[in-house]
C-alpha cells in the first residue's frame, strides 16, 4: 500500500508539472503563429469553428517545453501504471488526479495565472478528499475479467477518442472543458487497461501483444494526450486539468469497485464514497471557476484588433 501511494504521488507530480510545461509550449507556439499570420507569412491555424487545427497542435507538440512536459508525462505514466497494479483504482486514479493541485501551483509561477478564493477552496476540498480516500481504501481486486471485457475496453476507447476528437473540432473554442473531460476518459481507459492487461505477471510476450487491452492503453494514452493538448490550447490550464481529473477518476473508480473487486476497509465504505464525491466535486468547481483564456482565443482577438 505504501509503495503504491508513493508511486501514485510521484506520478501526480510528474503529470502536474508536465501539464503546465505543455501549456507553456502550446501558448508560445500560438503566439509565434499569430505573429507570423499578422505578417502574412503563414495561413490561419484554426478550424472553421475557431478551434486549433491539426497543424497548430503539431507545432505546439515540437516546442521544447512541450517535449519536456511529455517526457514527464511518460515518467508519470510508468509510475501510474505501477500504482494501478498496487492500489484500488478509485484510490490510485484519485491520488494521480491530485496533479490538479500541482498544476494550479505551477501555473501561478510559469503562466502568471491568478487563482481566486473559490479555486483555492476547491483545491483544498480535493486535498481533503484524498486524505479520506487513503484512510478508507482497502485491498485491490485481482483485475481478472473475461477477455470479452478487454475487447469492449478497446472499442470504447476508439469511440471516445475518435468521436471525441471530431466533437471537439466541431465545438471549436467552446470545446476546452469537453476536450479535457474526454482526455480524462482516455487516460481512465489507460488505467483500466493497465490493471487488466494479460502477460505482465508472469511476463509473456505472446499474451501481451494479443491482448486488446494493450491497444486500448495505446489509444487511450495517445488520444488522451492529443485531446489534452487541444484543451490547453483553447482553455484555462486549471479548468482543462480539472475536467481531465473528473474523466480519469469517476469511470475507473466505478469500474474498479463493480467489476475488478476493489474495496474499502470494513465499515468505511461511506468514508470512501464521501471522499470520492468530494474529490470529483472539487475538481468540477476548479473547472467552473478556472480563469484564463486559451492561447488561440487571445491570438485571434489580437489579430482581429490589428486587422481593424
Amino acid at each position: 500500500m505504501i509503495i503504491g501511494l508513493v508511486t501514485a504521488v510521484a506520478a501526480s507530480t510528474c503529470y502536474g508539472v508536465g501539464s503546465v510545461l505543455q501549456a507553456v509550449g502550446s501558448r508560445r507556439s500560438a503566439r509565434e503563429e499569430g505573429r507570423a499570420e499578422s505578417a502574412g507569412a503563414a495561413k490561419t491555424q484554426v478550424t472553421e469553428h475557431g478551434g486549433p487545427s491539426l497543424g497548430s497542435t503539431a507545432k505546439a507538440v515540437v516546442t521544447w517545453e512541450f517535449i519536456l512536459g511529455t517526457v514527464l508525462d511518460f515518467v508519470g505514466f510508468l509510475l501510474g501504471a505501477l500504482s494501478a497494479r498496487l492500489l484500488p483504482l478509485f484510490l490510485c486514479q484519485t491520488v494521480i488526479s491530485a496533479n490538479l493541485v500541482i498544476t494550479a501551483l505551477c501555473s501561478i509561477k510559469l503562466l502568471g495565472v491568478r487563482l481566486k478564493r473559490p479555486e483555492w477552496t476547491a483545491i483544498g476540498v480535493v486535498c481533503g478528499a484524498l486524505v479520506l480516500l487513503a484512510i478508507a481504501a482497502g485491498h485491490e481486486g485481482t483485475g481478472t475479467v473475461p477477455i470479452a471485457t478487454h475487447w469492449w475496453l478497446l472499442l470504447i476507447s476508439i469511440a471516445v477518442i475518435g468521436g471525441g476528437s471530431l466533437l471537439v473540432r466541431r465545438l471549436g473554442t467552446k470545446g476546452a472543458i469537453v476536450a479535457g473531460l474526454l482526455s480524462g476518459l482516455g487516460f481512465g481507459a489507460l488505467g483500466i487497461g493497465v490493471r487488466v492487461l494479460n502477460g505482465v505477471d508472469p511476463f509473456n510476450v505472446g499474451q501481451l501483444v494479443s491482448d486488446p487491452a494493450l491497444y486500448a492503453i495505446l489509444i487511450g494514452g495517445l488520444g488522451g494526450m492529443y485531446l489534452h493538448t487541444v484543451a490547453l490550447q483553447i482553455g484555462s490550464v486549471n479548468g482543462a486539468t480539472a475536467a481531465l481529473v473528473v474523466g480519469e477518476t469517476v469511470v475507473p473508480g466505478i469500474v474498479g469497485v463493480l467489476w475488478l473487486g476493489d474495496a474499502t476497509r470494513a465499515g468505511l465504505g461511506w468514508l470512501g464514497l464521501l471522499g470520492f464525491v468530494l474529490a470529483v466535486a472539487g475538481a468540477v468547481a476548479v473547472a467552473h471557476y478556472g480563469e484564463g483564456e486559451g492561447a488561440l482565443q487571445v491570438e485571434a482577438r489580437e489579430h482581429q484588433a490589428a486587422a481593424h
